[in-house]
């Protein structure tokens, strides 16, 4: 078995995000596996402060609205992400797996960690204000349930979460 590195992300991984995740341990050559969850359900008011604070109006107006993907819409934007991740990775010289997972990740973070060849989960993500502050985001979600190393980075940034 190959050691494993999950990427955990909410979008499609751009060239530098993979950049970043591959120099992590540049000397190693470890198996990508992305899960891309179907996001349907955002919590309302923590959602809208997060695209207020990104300046994303048009998106929190929608949001204050009631506008929700439906369950096709989001596992076809999930798809796509996913598959704009996996082509990042190959672009890298990397090979990457992927899968779409439920609007909750973190069921399918343990099954994976359960099969025993993860060594670390990447959380890849926008900032997001109130989770972030409060710790009920993914990385700090994970960190509480896994026994393997999690790391949060920001998407599109240096910044670690």
């Amino acid at each position: 078995m190959t050691d494993t590195i999950i990427v955990l992300t909410e979008d499609t991984l751009s060239s530098s995000d993979v950049d970043k995740l591959i120099a992590l341990h540049a000397d190693e050559t470890y198996a990508y596996r992305v899960l891309v969850p179907a996001d349907t359900d955002r919590p309302l008011v923590a959602t809208i402060i997060d695209n207020l604070s990104l300046g994303e109006l048009r998106e929190a107006w929608d949001r204050a609205r009631g506008k929700e993907p439906s369950q096709p819409e989001a596992k076809a934007t999930a798809d796509d992400q996913l598959a704009g991740s996996i082509a990042a990775f190959e672009a890298a010289g990397r090979s990457a797996t992927g899968t779409v997972v439920d609007d909750d990740p973190l069921p399918a973070l343990k099954a994976a960690v359960a099969d025993g060849d993860v060594i670390e989960v990447a959380v890849v993500t926008y900032p997001h204000a109130v989770e972030d502050t409060f710790h009920t985001d993914w990385a700090s979600r994970a960190r509480e349930e896994l026994q393997v190393p999690v790391l949060h980075l920001y998407s599109g940034t240096s910044e670690l979460g």
